[in-house]
Parts: C-alpha cells; sequence; structure tokens
C-alpha cells in the first residue's frame, strides 16, 4: 500500500515561501523546534525574509490556540495536520555524531529522523532549498526533496523564446514590407503569443515582426537608435520596441552576460524619462558567502558601492555615447543630480508605492516568486516595470533556474495583455566574452 506522507520543513522552505505550510494538500506537515529558532533571528527587518519569517509565526501562533504544537493540528478542511517536532530524541542514526558537528542543519535532521522511527506507517520527507542539506539527508537514508511549488518546467522556458516562422508565403512577405502591418490570419499557428515577436523568414528573405493581440495583426519592425545605442541583431530590436512599447506595462528581459539586458533597459528609459517622475534602477543585494553586507568597511553607501557598480557602469557607457557639451549627456547629468534618475539596492525600496515611475529590476532572477509578486503589487498609476537577468546564472544558494522568481515571471503572465518576454541570445559585449559564453 501506498503510505501517507509526513513533509517536514526546514527554514529555507519557510522563507521562500510564507504559505508553504498549507501546500501541501492533505499530507501532514511539521517543522523541527530548531527552525523557530531561526524564524526569531530572521523576524526583525525589512527584507522580503523578515517579512516571510514574521507571516510564518503569525501563522503557527494561531494553530496554537487550537491545541498543543506538540500534537497534531489541523491546518483546515482539505488540508493534513501541522506539528513540531522536538530533534533532542534518542535515534538509531545521530547526524550531529555523524557529521561530528552541531549546526542547525543536522538537528533538522535528526528531527526527520527521530519522525521517521515513531512513524513508520508514514513515509517521512524532509523539503529543503538547501541541496547540501538534501544530500547529506539523504546520505543516512533520509527522503529529501526541494519545495516544488511555483517551479517552472525548463520546456516551458525554451518555448517562451521562440521566435522564427519559416516558409512563410512570399506574398505575405511582399505585403508586410509594403504596408507595415498585414492581418495574423493564422501565419503563427500555434505560435502565436499575446505581444508576440517573430522573425518571419521566406528562403534569405526575413522580417521583423509584432502581434498586436487587440488589432490581429503582424506589424513590422525596424531598427532605430535609442539615446545613442543601435540594436545589434532582431532580439535587441524586439527588446527596444517592448521597452517603449506604452501599452506593455510590465517587461521581461533574459539572456546570458553581455547580451545588453541592462543596457537596453536604461536606454529605453533614458528616452522615455519625459513620460515619468523618475527612473529607478534597483539590483538585490547577494552577499558573498551569504555574510551580509554589514561586515564590509564604510559606511551604507561604501558598502552597497560595488553591488551597484555595474548599473553605473552602463549609464557611463550610454553617456560616452555623447560628446560632454551635447544635450543628451548634459540631460543625463542634470537626471542624475535632481535624482530623476536613481540607482540602488532593491531593500532600499520596500514598502514605496511606485507611481509615474519606470522602475527596472536587474539581476530578478536572484529573486524569489514572492518577492517578485510583492514588486509588481507596488505599481501604481502610469508605472513601468522591467525585469532584466538571465534563469541560468543564480547567486541565491536556495534557488535554480527552474524556482527563481524571473522565471516563475516568464512562466505565470505568459500571453497576458500588460505583459511581454523576450530572450536575447547573441552576446554583444565582445568577441572573448562571446568565446567564453560558448566553450567555457
Amino acid at each position: 500500500m501506498k503510505k501517507e506522507k509526513i513533509f517536514v520543513l526546514d527554514t529555507s522552505v519557510l522563507l521562500h515561501d510564507h504559505q508553504s505550510i498549507t501546500n501541501f494538500k492533505n499530507n501532514n506537515v511539521t517543522i523541527p523546534i530548531t527552525v523557530l529558532e531561526e524564524l526569531d533571528k530572521f523576524k526583525v527587518g525589512n527584507d522580503t525574509k523578515n517579512f516571510c519569517a514574521r507571516e510564518v509565526i503569525r501563522f503557527i501562533d494561531k494553530l496554537s490556540v487550537k491545541g498543543s504544537l506538540q500534537e497534531w493540528i489541523s491546518l483546515g478542511k482539505t488540508l493534513g495536520k501541522f506539528k513540531i517536532v522536538m530533534e533532542n530524541q534518542p535515534t538509531l542514526v545521530n547526524a550531529e555524531q555523524v557529521y561530528s558537528s552541531s549546526k542547525n542543519d543536522h538537528k533538522i535532521i535528526n528531527a526527520a529522523l527521530y519522525l521517521k522511527e515513531q512513524e513508520p506507517k508514514h513515509l517521512v520527507v524532509l523539503v529543503t532549498k538547501d541541496i547540501n542539506l538534501r544530500i547529506k539527508a539523504k546520505a543516512l537514508g533520509l527522503m529529501s526533496e526541494d519545495y516544488e511549488t511555483g517551479k517552472v518546467s525548463s520546456d516551458d522556458l525554451k518555448k517562451a523564446s521562440s521566435y522564427g516562422i519559416e516558409n512563410v508565403d512570399s506574398d505575405i512577405m511582399r505585403d508586410i514590407f509594403i504596408k507595415g502591418e498585414i492581418d495574423e490570419n493564422g501565419i503563427l499557428g500555434d505560435q502565436k503569443e499575446v505581444n508576440g515577436y517573430y522573425i518571419l523568414k521566406n528562403g534569405k528573405t526575413s522580417t521583423l515582426a509584432f502581434y498586436n493581440h487587440v488589432s490581429d495583426k503582424l506589424e513590422r519592425i525596424e531598427k532605430e537608435f535609442i539615446y545613442g545605442i543601435k540594436p545589434k541583431n532582431a532580439e535587441q530590436t524586439f527588446a527596444f520596441h517592448a521597452l517603449l512599447n506604452d501599452d506593455v506595462k510590465l517587461v521581461a528581459l533574459q539572456g546570458v552576460a553581455g547580451t545588453g539586458k541592462t543596457l537596453l533597459a536604461l536606454a529605453a528609459a533614458l528616452e522615455q524619462h519625459k513620460n515619468y517622475n523618475q527612473i529607478i534602477l534597483a539590483r538585490p543585494i547577494v552577499p558573498l558567502s551569504n555574510r551580509e553586507i554589514g561586515f564590509l568597511p564604510g559606511d551604507a553607501n561604501d558598502k552597497i558601492g560595488p553591488y551597484m557598480e555595474p548599473l553605473w557602469d552602463n549609464l557611463k557607457f550610454i553617456k560616452s555615447q555623447f560628446g560632454e557639451n551635447e544635450k543628451k549627456n548634459r540631460a543625463i547629468q542634470e537626471m542624475q543630480d535632481n535624482g530623476k534618475i536613481i540607482i540602488t539596492p532593491l531593500a532600499f525600496i520596500r514598502g514605496r508605492s511606485l507611481s509615474n515611475i519606470l522602475f527596472i529590476v536587474d539581476e530578478a532572477q536572484n529573486l524569489t516568486p514572492h518577492e517578485v509578486k510583492t514588486i509588481i503589487t507596488r505599481a501604481g498609476e502610469n508605472t513601468k516595470i522591467i525585469f532584466t537577468g538571465d534563469v541560468h546564472q543564480i547567486d541565491s544558494p536556495y534557488l535554480d533556474e527552474n524556482s527563481n522568481g524571473l522565471a516563475y515571471l516568464i512562466d505565470r503572465l505568459k500571453n497576458q495583455e500588460l505583459f511581454t518576454n523576450v530572450k536575447l541570445e547573441k552576446g554583444e559585449r565582445s568577441e572573448l566574452a562571446n568565446l567564453a559564453n560558448d566553450l567555457l
């Protein structure tokens, strides 16, 4: 007979999704008491993980009204039960002894091992976003898995970046060249997507097109200079079109290093600066070796400076396209001086209402799905949000290419009228950078 499951959640799962306890259907869920202590350390602060810690603590507090937390408490109709398990109970295998350390990770494993011995009729599974903790648990004969809620299929991500339409009729190609737009009329087949971008091909002839779902037409797209930056390939042309489209309020730009994601987003923002009160460029800070930036020397600006430098580099590059006395160079400098354009860590804008703002979030692959949702729900009137990043280049130890916020955004908002996604395939930084991306 198939055994019922008991899922043991560690801290990383709860900080990734504060609603995770209720996301296991009718299976029972438990957390080791050590996790409560770790949540206590995270409860103070303005970061998303601090918010999640507080929400989980409040949720458990409400459950405690129903009975003892050391006994099974119902999570509600169609859901399983919940309790807190102790980890200082004797077990046949002791993780702290095996690994010669009393780390919290080993205490969490011991709690799951104890539960496994006490509940032989159930299948006990440790759920964690920490890959190494999963390996350690499996090495001791304990089932362990990643938290799958919100994960995106790799195949779905590949489909979201397919542009080519082969063997388009020559009459259709001629019409779109002459008229600038044509009725879609089944040309795209099953590749038709709201706000989709396409390369229409007929032999050696090709043209770039945008599918306008409102008019049900394919519109021809031309390359154009934007604030001194000219697109170097089809995908960059698509990106500029999406960034300058007033009807699209949410844009995702994905691609490997050197494809121009941040540069294109910044150039398009500067082009539209008169339409917004402020341009904000932000990126999440992922501390090296998981050490907080408080360990770095200097004041707040000194600590965050190295993390923001790539954004300043892009702004300097755009300024360098114009002479010091040229109008656009002076305009950029004036925007910086007046606070019209600011570059800041993402944590510094949490809680703000983003009205009449063009907001660029760089390195969005290092955000959780909940963080992405939090940012978008802050959007007020006349606000456009741009997420840029590479879903394969994750700096956070608890995210991967299928569970990060950028991948989640692209998957969940596909075919929505206010959203479009562009994947930049070709690196344009330099031949050397392309060589490294291809062969190393």
